[in-house]
């Protein structure tokens, strides 16, 4: 069963976006996932399609209501498979940061129901009721959750089956094992006085290996010491 994407936006046009170019975009065309948008403004019942209300207590902004919202997701559950229902996501700044790990949790099973908030944010009594996960992509704020959809979507569809040429290439990436990535290499073998590093090219693989572990080992010290203390210990190397 291919992958399913629902998203729930006030801006379906903003998707497939860059989704829809590259290894995402070809895999899109193959069948190997599909996407679709779907306007929360369908699901309004005034005739101005309104979906937003003040906050109840006062204060400044609108709150994306959770009448309309709850009428929304459960339409597109609906179309889940009895045994195969898919997580339903809200794209939200006080959620818990995107992992690597979670996003392959997430390519593993039948897709996702994807919120996007807008305005001041979104009624907590939808968030509970239809036990939404609450996603952050960082500690930043942005303009709505469309970009943030989008991102976690990029990082789920390039590691889905079949996607990626090389499979490897998923493997031997920042965060897999728990470390930044080590640097990478390629010709000419001497750019402006910088050579590749010898070890690369010395056909020693074991030696490769143990170089690239204590490269990504020292980036991930110097850069994200908080990583250090979930990474996996060093593999043992066969010459």
């Amino acid at each position: 069963m291919a992958f399913r994407a629902t998203i729930l936006t006030l801006y379906p046009e903003m998707f497939p976006g860059h989704l829809g170019h590259s290894l995402a975009g070809r895999a899109l065309e193959r069948g190997q996932w599909s996407l679709d948008a779907v306007q929360i403004r369908d699901f309004a019942e005034d005739r101005h399609r309104t979906v937003d209300d003040t906050p109840a207590g006062g204060g400044a902004g609108m709150v994306l209501r959770a009448d309309i919202l709850g009428r929304a997701i459960d339409r597109v559950s609906a179309e889940d498979e009895p045994g195969a229902l898919r997580p339903r996501l809200l794209m939200s700044p006080r959620g818990r940061p995107l992992s690597q790990a979670r996003v392959r949790e997430i390519a593993s099973g039948p897709g996702a129901v994807i919120v996007c908030g807008r305005f001041e944010g979104v009624d907590q009594r939808v968030i509970d009721a239809r036990a939404l996960e609450e996603v952050s992509i960082g500690d930043y704020i942005l303009s709505g959750g469309e970009p943030a959809a989008l991102t976690l979507l990029d990082a789920v569809v390039r590691i889905l089956p079949g996607v990626m040429g090389n499979a490897l290439s998923g493997v031997h990436e920042s965060f897999e094992g728990g470390l930044l990535e080590h640097p990478h290499y390629t010709r000419p073998q001497v750019f402006e006085g910088r050579e590749i590093p010898a070890v690369l090219t010395s056909g020693n693989h074991g030696a490769i290996e143990r170089w690239r572990r204590a490269e990504a080992e020292r980036i991930t010290r110097e850069r994200r010491p908080d990583l250090l203390s979930q990474s996996s210990p060093p593999q043992p190397v066969t010459k």
